[in-house]
């Protein structure tokens, strides 16, 4: 239940704390004087989608609070626990806050937490049912009459799971097909991959190979300039008359000879000292090298034999020779999948016909609650048509089986039909009812599906428009009869609706030259009596409108 609504720089108002209480509570005022800036505020406080141009001017942003009570809304209490956003002070209480700036932007907070829009909406819809006048425009939509039978029925969850089975089934469908309907392109792709793979088998390209290969060719390629080479450098380091080794000697019997040494000199004789082992191990370096060079003509012409293999092989599948070991595995795995053909084709018919039981079951148990739920829904709203001055209208609920083409939402067709007279067929609601018609049959759908809400908080925006007299009278009633189960709040121009209210509101604007401000007082007594009065008879209150309206505000409380 809605306790406490503060509002901050929105629209016409400046600030406004309202105090909300269980029952039915109805706002009222003059053309103009913002009955629905509550409604509006309330609603992006539940997520709506937010404009910066709502700022009231010369504010830099406006700010909402929303408390509610939530100790007869345990779904709401669940979630917030699962997503750690409940108050541990106060677990029966939420607060929502919504703040939006003149720029456009908005933030959204549960219990102080932001949040993001989708999380405070989803929470809302837990909260509180909006009811708008221009729900008629939308019952005019069989995907509106769809919605509200399934959720009349409690089987949301159980068309959710229908539409999911139903995406399943067609992906499958669409799998099995294409496999099917290709089987050419595949056999002749199957083919191609079959020489593919099996040259690139015969080929046997190790991931290492070819880096070893180039590396061999080369030093092959060049063997006797090596040798050359390396037996020179090899005499530079022995201990021949002009090698290294017997140079460095020399150098250290230099030094070893001077009757005196500095510290650099010393440096030195280590330096040089080093260098002659260094050397010297360079030296046998070279030689083990000479040792076991192989200069093998024949190895170098095997080596580039298998190197242009491998050259070939790449140019053909326009790849680099590195490529080619990964290129094998990518297309082994390819052909592996088009493998057995007609064993896969049948495994995607079995997962097809399995996906389309799964809907089917699913359908059809959706179809037998929507058969169930439909005769009640018309009988209800049937009833609340007679009270509502349309004691010859008879509601149907159409269920149109689709055949051979089942979508998403189930095996039917789901339609709201309505005959106004006696002996008339049951049509389309747009080519039958009237737009007062369709106001009161609107009306009555709400009423009946209100009852069936989850949320114990419900709010109607002026649903009343174009009913009047008796059948306001029978509004107000059954409005009054939702709010003792709960809360109703309801926005009204119909003096037969206020005077049925347990709470009544009284938005009045003031304005001068500079601005305006819309204000929200409580009445009671007297107070109430004036305003419905006022409603009766214009802005003038005679003796006579406040003792019709004090006639009907102690009727509506009794």
């Amino acid at each position: 239940m809605l306790t406490h609504l503060s509002i901050r720089n929105f629209t016409l108002v400046d600030q406004l704390d309202l105090d909300l209480k269980p029952g039915m509570t109805a706002i009222t005022g003059e053309t103009g004087a913002g009955k629905s800036i509550v409604l509006d505020a309330l609603s992006l406080a539940l997520g709506d989608r937010a404009d910066g141009q709502r700022v009231r001017p010369g504010a830099k942003r406006a700010d909402i609070h929303a408390t509610i009570d939530l100790r007869r809304i345990r779904p709401a209490r669940t979630w917030l626990e699962e997503r750690e956003l409940q108050q541990e002070d106060h677990p029966d209480e939420c607060l929502l806050r919504r703040v939006i700036t003149a720029e456009g932007r908005s933030k959204a907070f549960i219990n102080g937490h932001p949040v993001t829009l989708q999380q405070l909406r989803t929470l809302g819809e837990m909260l509180i049912d909006i009811h708008s006048q221009h729900e008629h425009q939308s019952l005019l939509r069989k995907e509106t009459h769809r919605q509200l039978l399934d959720a009349c029925a409690g089987q949301t969850e159980l068309a959710s799971q229908v539409r999911q089975a139903f995406r399943h089934w067609q992906e499958r469908r669409t799998a099995f097909e294409q496999r099917r309907d290709n089987a050419e392109e595949i056999s002749a792709r199957y083919q191609l991959l079959s020489y593919q793979v099996q040259e690139l088998e015969q080929l046997g390209l190790k991931e290492d190979e070819l880096d070893s290969l180039e590396a061999e060719q080369r030093s092959l390629a060049n063997a006797e300039e090596i040798l050359r080479s390396s037996h020179e450098l090899s005499s530079l380091c022995s201990d021949d008359d002009q090698g290294l080794s017997v140079l460095l000697h020399r150098a250290l019997h230099l030094l070893r000879d001077m009757p005196e040494r500095s510290g650099a000199l010393q440096e030195a004789e280590q330096l040089l000292t080093s260098a002659q082992i260094q050397v010297d191990e360079a030296q046998r370096e070279v030689e083990r090298h000479i040792d076991d060079f192989n200069l093998d003509p024949e190895r170098l012409k095997e080596v580039e034999e298998r190197l242009s293999s491998i050259y070939e092989v790449a140019r053909k599948h326009r790849v680099g020779p590195e490529q080619l070991p990964g290129l094998f595995n990518e297309l082994g795995e390819e052909l592996s999948q088009l493998q057995g053909g007609d064993e896969q084709l049948d495994e995607l018919e079995k997962q097809m016909e399995n996906a389309e039981a799964d809907y089917r079951k699913a359908a059809e148990a959706l179809s037998k609650a929507r058969h169930s739920e439909g005769v009640k829904l018309a009988k209800a709203v049937n009833q609340q048509l007679a009270e509502l001055a349309m004691p010859n209208a008879r509601l149907e609920v159409s269920l149109n089986k689709l055949e051979d083409r089942p979508g998403p939402h189930g095996l039917e067709e789901v339609e709201f039909i309505i005959s106004t007279n006696p002996g008339q067929p049951a049509r389309s609601l747009h080519k039958v009812a009237s737009g007062g018609e369709l106001s009161r049959v609107s009306l009555a759908i709400q009423v009946v599906t209100a009852r069936t809400s989850a949320t114990p908080t419900l709010v109607f925006d002026e649903v009343d428009v174009g009913i009047g007299g008796a059948t306001g009278d029978v509004v107000g009633r059954l409005l009054r009869q939702l709010g003792e189960a709960g809360q109703v709040i309801c926005v009204t121009h119909l003096a037969q609706v206020a005077s049925k209210s347990h709470q009544h509101l009284q938005v009045t604007k003031t304005a001068n030259k500079q601005s305006a401000q819309s204000t929200l007082v409580a009445l009671e007594g007297e107070d109430k009596i004036e305003e419905v009065a006022r409603m009766l008879g214009g802005m003038k209150v005679t003796e006579q409108s406040l003792a019709h309206a004090r006639e009907m505000v102690t009727r509506g409380a009794a």
